[in-house]
């Protein structure tokens, strides 16, 4: 399931996390991992991508199956 960007900060390691409309937090990733993404290590950046919508992982993993 979509969700949209409603705010970030940044967990005990200091990694970025993307905070959800539907209530769940996500690690924002870098892909590949040893590159960082501009748009996550600055404020400009992020505050760009506020809205954006997102897969939620733990969405996805609750949602009943189709049958």
């Amino acid at each position: 399931m979509k969700s949209p960007i409603i705010a970030y900060h940044q967990d005990e390691e200091h990694h970025w996390v993307a905070q959800l409309a539907c209530g769940h937090n996500q690690h924002v990733r870098h892909n590949p991992p040893w590159t960082e993404r501009p748009w996550v290590i600055s404020l400009e950046g992020r505050q760009d991508k506020l809205g954006l919508l997102l897969d939620c992982v733990k969405c996805d993993r609750h949602e009943p199956l189709d049958n």
